[in-house]
């Protein structure tokens, strides 16, 4: 054991209080009572040992073993940064950016000069740091100060955010473009009616009418095709669930797709025509319609379209649509679903198509959770096939 220290400066300023009492008329023994105590003191309470500094780094590292234990399953990277070097960097963290990042130099690690500067600056704040983790990423970085040598940084993804917006205005630069064509049709050959009057040739006359009486049919057909996809998004999450008889639906609704006209060159083939679905009979039919329409459109002018429902595999009904047309290059057949997404613009337009209805029927299938797959080989044809799930007649 260490032996105690003399106090030798609290005995001679106890010493010295004493004498001030005796000068100012207190007994003797009443002083030398007081300086005893104080003196006695300094043996009965000794003063604490100071913390030795082993056990302040054991402090320090359970502090971080449990700062590492909270942050560890947090649903955000979040990293701990002592100083400039990066001590701590939870799951998400290490997945986004790399495990190689523990040990690091933030300004290192995360090599973007927006993010340099954030951990440059005194305090804390907030940032958009995009590229951090790849070419289209987008992050919200908040950096908050613990204390002088401490730091958290907490990173948000923004980028599904970002893309989705980058959508909508795709969308609605597109959609304005796709309207603006059919109405500066219109506009044009009607300010030429109302220009020329009764001057005009009657033959010349009926065909401007017939152009705009196209152009708005056109026009209602876009107007038709946008307000179904925006009902069918809406609707996306509302799993339906009524029991509905497929093989009448794509019957009837393939009749209706191809019209009096065409009607002659749909070949069905219906080997099971007891299947049932759980659909919306509207949207299965939208459905058949749309693909049935195109196969008719793009697969020649007299070539049959075959219609086949068959049961397949992991209880699903099969829905195929196959055309007999020039094809599909296979560079487009990533990008046949998105909206307004034409392979030859000029053909589609002229055939009446708005660029919407294959984007409809990958919604309607999505709502139906099945699936929905397009093949094809230039010189021959096409062929769209929809996977449902079955549902089968309670015992």
């Amino acid at each position: 054991m260490q032996a105690s220290r003399v106090p030798v400066a609290a005995i001679v300023l106890a010493i010295a209080c004493g004498g001030v009492l005796i000068f100012s008329g207190a007994g003797v023994g009443v002083s030398l009572g007081f300086i005893g105590v104080w003196i006695l003191s300094f043996w009965l309470v000794p003063p604490a040992p100071p913390e030795p500094r082993a056990a302040a780094q054991e402090s320090l590292n359970i502090t971080r073993s449990g700062m590492r234990d909270l942050i560890e399953h947090s649903g955000l990277p979040l990293l701990l940064i002592d100083r400039n070097r990066i001590v701590i960097a939870n799951a998400h963290a290490r997945e986004a950016i790399g495990k190689h990042i523990l040990g690091q130099d933030a300004r290192v690690a995360l090599r973007h000069p927006a993010a340099v500067d954030l951990l440059s600056r005194p305090g804390g704040g907030s940032i958009t740091v995009q590229g951090l983790t790849g070419p289209r990423s987008n992050w919200q970085m908040t950096r908050q100060q613990i204390d002088e040598r401490y730091s958290l940084i907490e990173l948000i993804n923004r980028t599904s955010e970002a893309d989705v917006s980058r959508a909508h205005t795709d969308f609605v630069a597109n959609a304005s473009h796709e309207l603006r064509t059919p109405l500066a049709s219109i506009i044009g050959y009607m300010e030429t009616l109302e220009d020329e009057g009764e001057d005009i040739a009657p033959k010349q006359a009926s065909k401007f009418y017939s152009t705009v009486l196209r152009e708005a049919r056109r026009l209602q057909t876009l107007v038709d095709d946008l307000m179904s996809l925006s009902r069918v998004e809406a609707e996306k999450h509302d799993t339906p669930r009524e029991p509905l008889a497929l093989a009448p639906l794509v019957q009837q609704a393939s009749r209706d797709g191809a019209g009096h006209e065409r009607f002659d060159r749909v070949q069905f083939d219906i080997a099971d025509d007891k299947l049932k679905v759980r659909g919306d009979h509207r949207q299965l039919e939208q459905l058949v319609r749309n693909l049935v329409d195109n196969a008719l459109k793009y697969g020649g002018d007299s070539e049959p379209v075959d219609v086949s429902l068959t049961s397949g595999e992991r209880e699903m009904a099969v829905l195929t649509v196959r055309d007999h047309g020039e094809g599909i290059a296979s560079e487009h057949l990533p990008h046949l679903t998105r909206r307004f997404y034409r392979t030859d613009p000029g053909r589609s337009r002229a055939q009446g198509g708005t660029g919407l209805g294959l984007a409809i029927c990958k919604h309607i299938v999505e709502r139906h959770r099945g699936r929905l797959d397009i093949d094809s080989k230039l010189g021959d044809g096409t062929t769209v096939t929809v996977r449902l799930p079955l549902v089968h007649d309670e015992p």
